[in-house]
This record gives C-alpha cells, sequence and structure tokens, in this order.
C-alpha cells in the first residue's frame, strides 16, 4: 500500500477569497509560509520558506484551475523526489467554502510512511491557519517557530 492522505476544512468565506488565499504569495505568508516568492500559477515554479525547516522549498504548479483545483509538486518527503499535492476547492454556499488537500507519491517505505504521517499533520496545520487568517484575521503559526 502506498503512503498518501486527504485533509480538508470549511471556511466560512467566499470561494475567490478562499482560492486567492492559497495562489497569492503576500497572503500566503501571512499564516503558511514566513516567505513564498511568487504566485501560484501554471507551469510556474516558485519557492516557499518555512520557520520551521532551513532552506528553501522549491515548488512546480503544474495545474491552476481559477476557484477549483490546484496541482503541484515538490519534495515533500525531503528524500529527493517529489510527492504531488491537489487542492480543490467547492462552494458550499455563496459564504462557505470547502477546501480538501491530498498528497501522493511517497515512496512505500517506512521514511515514506513517516513523511506522509508529518505532511499530512502540516496541510491540517496550514487548513487550520488558512480559516484562521480568513475568518479572524489571525495569523497562528506567528511566534510557533
Amino acid at each position: 500500500m502506498k503512503p498518501e492522505f486527504q485533509v480538508q476544512i470549511k471556511v466560512r468565506k467566499p470561494i475567490a477569497e478562499v482560492f486567492d488565499a492559497v495562489v497569492n504569495p503576500k497572503k500566503l505568508s501571512g499564516y503558511f509560509t514566513a516567505s513564498a516568492r511568487g504566485p501560484l500559477q501554471e507551469g510556474k515554479k516558485v519557492t516557499w520558506i518555512f520557520p520551521e525547516f532551513p532552506g528553501e522549498v522549491p515548488v512546480s504548479v503544474r495545474t491552476v484551475v481559477p476557484n477549483q483545483h490546484i496541482s503541484l509538486e515538490w519534495d515533500g518527503a525531503g528524500e529527493g523526489y517529489n510527492t504531488q499535492v491537489d487542492m480543490k476547492f467547492e462552494t458550499v454556499d455563496p459564504s462557505l467554502t470547502s477546501i480538501a488537500i491530498s498528497e501522493s507519491g511517497w515512496r512505500a517505505n517506512e521514511k515514506g510512511v513517516e513523511s506522509s504521517y508529518r505532511n499530512c499533520g502540516g496541510w491540517m496545520h496550514m487548513l487550520c491557519c488558512l480559516k484562521a487568517f480568513l475568518e479572524y484575521d489571525i495569523n497562528l503559526r506567528k511566534g510557533s517557530f
């Protein structure tokens, strides 16, 4: 069995606002990354910097369908191979958006399983921080690292 997961949350904001908070580097840096260089645009490579990890994290953006879907690849395992991240956005009602994030592509070994668990928690943390940022204008990561 290959390691993979999906996490999701509902945010009390319109889909366009939730989507923009993910693709816009200034907003993404307000709740998830310490720095995000470049917007998530199809075919582009961007760089994310996290306060808890050394160095830069390159992210290759594969697909962007506005207000619907983002697909990206990165070395999510930290082992020299890429995993795939898919983000799906759905309107529940005009002021409520569901966002689901899945990640797959780890090797089916102990390190792959450990990395998938770590990233599962990381993406759920991202979604909780996104919700707090958009609904309450709070950066939950500030001062955490």
